[in-house]
C-alpha cells in the first residue's frame, strides 16, 4: 500500500473520531510496511503508540478493510526512520521488564499534578444554603459515573470553597474509582508545563498526557486569560477530552463570561456545562465552620475551654472570608494556650483587635462609584453627572443601590453624592433595580459579581 493510499484512510477517520482527536492521534502516524496481516507505524513516542493502540486500533483496520487489506494487528515503532521497511529488533524481555516499569513510573510522576491537601475532603466541607448546589454538583462528579454536565465549572470570592471541592473531587475519585487517571493543578501549573513542553520540543508528550486522562481539574483558570498560546492549547484539549467523553471540572472567581481577556470561543465552551456559584458565606454557614474546627481544635488542645458565645461573635463579626474566619479562630486557640487561659468574650477581642477592626473596615459610597463606573466601563464623572442616556442610567441605578444596601448612609445623603439628588430619585433607582434583578438574570450577576468585588 502507497503512503497515498494510507493518506486516503486516514482522512476517512475523521467524521469516526473527530477533528480534534484526529488531529491530535492520527495525523502524526506514518505507515512504514503492511506484510503478513501486520501494519506498521511510526509514532512520536512510545505512550502515543500505546494511547492510540487501545483507542483507534479497531477504527484503523476498521477503513484498511474497505481497501481489501486483511490486518490482524497493528505495531508502532518509535523514531523510526523514513520508509522504513524491516522491523525493529526485539528488545529482550529481560530488557524490557524494567523499562516498562520505569515508563509507569514516570507515567505517574507526570500525572502526580498539584498536591492534594488531606484536609480538603467532603467530610470536612461545611454545606449551607450558599454553597450547597456547588457541594450537590462536586457529588455527582466524584461518584465517577455518566458524565452528565461537562465542565463542571465552579466560581466565587476568595475563601469561598472552591479549592476545597476540588480536592474533595480527587481525593474521593482516588478512593472510589482508582483505576482512573485523575490530573488536578492549578492553571499557572498548566501553562508552566506547556511552555517547558514548548521549550524542550516535547509538546506531543504534553498532549499525550493532557489527553490521556479520564478527569481534567484546573483550578484558577482565570490566570490563562491573555496568554495566547496557553489558551490555544488549552482549548483543543478541552475539546479533545470532551469528545472523548471525559469530565472536567474547571474553578475561576468569576463566572466564563466575566473573565476578562479570556478567548469567547473559551468561555463559550466552559458555558456549556453546569455554571456553579459560590455565594459570600451567611452567618449559619460561618457558625457550622467555626464549631467544626472548635471542635477539631479542642482534641488538639486538650482542657482548653471556650466560652459560650464567642463562635456567635466571631461568625458575625468576620464576614468577608471563611480563610480569615478560620486563621482567627487558629490564633485564639494557640493564643489562649500559650498564655494558659480560657478562651473568652474578651480574650477574643483583645487577640483579634486587628482582624476585627479590618473586617469593620466600612465601604464608602465613591468606592462603589469607582467600581460600578469600571466594571460598565464608562467614566466616573457620567455616572455622577447629569446625562440620562441608558448606558449610564442603569449603571448609576445599581451604584445607588449598592449604596444603599452595602452602606449605613442614608438616602438624603447618597443623593447628595450622586451629584446633589433629590432622595426620591434614589429611592425610585433602588427599586427600580430591585425589580429588574429579579428577571434579568445578568443584571442579578452583575450585582453579585460588584458585591464580591466590593466586599473581598
Amino acid at each position: 500500500m502507497t503512503n497515498e493510499t494510507w493518506g486516503q484512510i486516514r482522512e476517512g477517520l475523521i467524521n469516526r473520531v473527530g477533528k480534534n482527536n484526529y488531529t491530535t492521534w492520527i495525523e502524526p502516524l506514518r505507515l512504514s510496511q503492511l506484510r503478513n496481516g501486520v501494519a506498521r507505524f511510526e509514532v512520536p513516542t512510545s505512550f502515543f503508540g500505546d494511547w492510540v493502540q487501545r483507542n483507534y486500533a479497531d477504527h484503523i483496520r476498521s477503513h484498511l478493510a474497505t481497501l481489501g487489506e486483511s490486518v490482524e494487528r497493528l505495531e508502532f515503532q518509535v523514531g523510526a526512520d523514513e520508509g522504513a521497511a524491516r522491523p525493529a529488533a526485539r528488545e529482550p524481555a529481560a530488557a524490557r521488564a524494567p523499562r516498562a516499569r520505569a515508563e509507569r513510573a514516570k507515567a505517574e510522576e507526570d500525572l502526580a499534578g498539584a498536591p492534594l491537601d488531606a484536609r480538603f475532603t467532603f467530610d470536612s466541607f461545611i454545606v449551607g444554603k450558599p454553597n450547597e448546589l456547588a457541594h450537590a454538583a462536586a457529588r455527582r462528579v466524584a461518584e465517577g459515573g455518566p458524565v452528565t454536565f461537562n465542565p463542571l465549572f465552579l466560581y466565587g470570592g476568595v475563601g469561598l470553597g472552591k479549592t476545597h471541592l476540588m480536592h474533595a473531587i480527587a481525593h474521593e475519585l482516588r478512593i472510589q474509582r482508582p483505576e482512573l487517571r485523575v490530573l488536578y493543578l492549578s492553571a499557572e501549573q498548566f501553562m508552566y508545563r506547556f511552555i517547558q513542553a514548548l521549550r524542550d520540543k516535547q509538546v506531543m508528550d504534553f498532549k499525550s498526557l493532557f489527553r490521556s486522562v479520564d478527569v481534567l481539574m484546573v483550578d484558577d483558570v482565570q490566570f490563562i486569560a491573555g496568554k495566547d498560546s496557553t489558551q490555544e492549547e488549552f482549548f483543543h484539549t478541552f475539546n479533545a477530552l470532551v469528545d472523548q467523553n471525559k469530565q472536567i471540572v474547571i474553578s475561576a472567581d468569576r463566572a466564563p463570561g466575566e473573565i476578562k481577556d479570556l478567548e469567547e470561543r473559551i468561555k463559550s465552551r466552559l458555558q456549556c456545562g453546569l455554571v456553579v456559584d459560590l455565594h459570600p458565606t451567611d452567618y449559619e454557614l460561618r457558625l457550622g465552620i467555626l464549631q467544626q474546627k472548635a471542635e477539631y481544635y479542642r482534641g488538639q488542645y486538650r482542657g482548653l475551654v471556650i466560652a459560650p458565645g464567642v463562635l456567635e461573635f466571631l461568625a458575625h463579626r468576620i464576614t468577608t472570608n471563611v480563610r480569615v474566619l478560620e486563621g482567627a479562630l487558629t490564633r485564639l486557640f494557640a493564643f489562649a494556650s500559650l498564655v494558659g487561659r480560657e478562651i473568652t468574650l474578651d480574650l477574643a477581642q483583645d487577640c483579634l483587635a486587628d482582624i476585627l477592626r479590618a473586617s469593620d473596615r466600612k465601604l464608602t459610597i465613591e468606592e462603589i462609584q469607582r467600581k460600578v463606573a469600571e466594571h460598565y466601563n464608562i467614566r466616573l464623572s457620567d455616572l455622577i453627572g447629569p446625562k440620562r442616556l441608558r448606558t449610564i442610567a442603569r449603571p448609576r441605578q445599581v451604584a445607588m443601590y449598592l449604596a444603599k444596601h452595602l452602606t449605613s448612609r442614608s438616602l438624603p445623603e447618597i443623593g447628595r453624592r450622586f451629584g446633589g439628588r433629590d432622595h426620591t430619585t434614589i429611592m425610585h433607582g433602588v427599586r427600580k433595580i430591585e425589580e429588574l434583578a429579579a428577571t434579568d438574570s445578568q443584571l442579578a450577576d452583575d450585582i453579585q459579581l460588584l458585591k464580591r468585588l466590593l466586599q473581598g
